[in-house]
């Protein structure tokens, strides 16, 4: 990317590329310096974006460029030597003043996070799964089959209730340790299959992070989020009040998105935020991390999920692309 400042075409002389990233061409400073004039490009200039660097290998000389901040004394000392005037010095440098106002204007700008609060609701009806009750053991079945303990979340259950509530395994949606909702998993596979009381913002898991923990995995699922101690967001998107409550967690968040056509829909908006990505290899008939799980096993999950994140978008894209014609196969 060229720099406002277009070093490379300001420095004298013909330039040379190092395998570190340096462009290296004979230094002007040196003679101004007291040292003999440089004939060995010992000159650097490292660019990133329309920041450059430059250092002297030979009489130390350093000095550098950063938009949004005034041209140091160095640096125009710098110019000077390499042949730009004066006029256009102080022109580059009201240029790059001019940005750094138009930055303070949009960071003011910038739409603040939402506040999110959400009510305490009543615990859902249900009792607490027990394994010494026979009438819990097709919960607990169905539990084994996701690769899950009973005992891995405060699970309640509807053994004994009849119509729409009968069969029910209730996950509580706790915040801050106090319920706010829940949804419900028909364990017969009826239609449809969950059935959510969930406040607008609202994100699973919060209460099972720990502070010691750097990182913080962002599922669609809830089985995923509690099979790997995530979070789940429950539907294929991340709104402004969830992502508000992810941020707030401060650490290091990689999404997660099912292997899948709602999965491939939240990718963008996960780019969006900031977010690492997440999309392992995990092969035909593994559709998301619960799958994985059972599949592979908690440990080698985790492991893939870390060692694909990455907020490289070329990457990202070839790595939809790959899912995308999977799912259409």
């Amino acid at each position: 990317m060229r720099s406002m400042i277009d070093i490379l075409t300001v420095a004298p002389g013909k330039k040379k590329l190092t395998q570190s990233g340096w462009y290296s061409f004979n230094a002007p400073c040196c003679h101004h310096n007291g040292h003999n004039a440089d004939k060995r490009q010992r000159g650097g200039v490292r660019t990133d974006g329309d920041n450059w660097s430059y250092h002297c290998f030979n009489c130390g000389f350093k000095c550098g460029f950063t938009l949004g901040k005034s041209i140091s004394k160095k640096t125009r000392n710098f110019l000077s030597w390499c042949g730009v005037d004066d006029q256009q010095i102080n022109k580059w440098n009201l240029q790059s003043i001019q940005h750094r106002d138009l930055l303070d204007s949009v960071i003011t700008k910038k739409k603040k996070d939402p506040v999110v609060k959400f009510k305490e609701r009543p615990r859902p009806e249900g009792n607490l799964i027990y394994v010494g009750d026979k009438k819990h053991q097709p919960f607990i079945t169905y539990l084994k089959k996701r690769g899950l303990s009973h005992s891995a979340y405060p699970f309640l259950v509807t053994p004994d209730a009849e119509g729409r509530q009968a069969q029910r395994l209730i996950i509580p949606y706790t915040y801050e340790n106090k319920i706010v909702g829940h949804t419900s998993r028909y364990i017969d596979n009826r239609q449809p299959k969950y059935i959510n009381q969930q406040q607008k913002g609202y994100v699973f898991g919060t209460d099972l992070q720990k502070p010691e923990w750097e990182i913080c995995l962002v599922f669609e699922g809830i089985f995923d989020a509690i099979s790997l101690s995530g979070l789940a967001l429950c539907h294929n998107t991340i709104s402004d009040e969830q992502a508000s409550i992810i941020r707030k967690l401060d650490k290091r968040i990689i999404v997660v998105p099912d292997q899948d056509k709602t999965g491939l829909d939240i990718i963008d908006r996960a780019i969006e935020l900031g977010f690492e990505l997440s999309l392992p290899n995990w092969g035909t008939g593994v559709k998301d991390a619960n799958d994985a799980l059972i599949k592979y096993g908690r440990l080698p999950t985790l492991l893939s999920i870390i060692e694909s994140a990455t907020n490289n978008k070329i990457k990202i894209e070839m790595m939809r692309k790959k899912i995308a014609k999977r799912i259409q196969c």
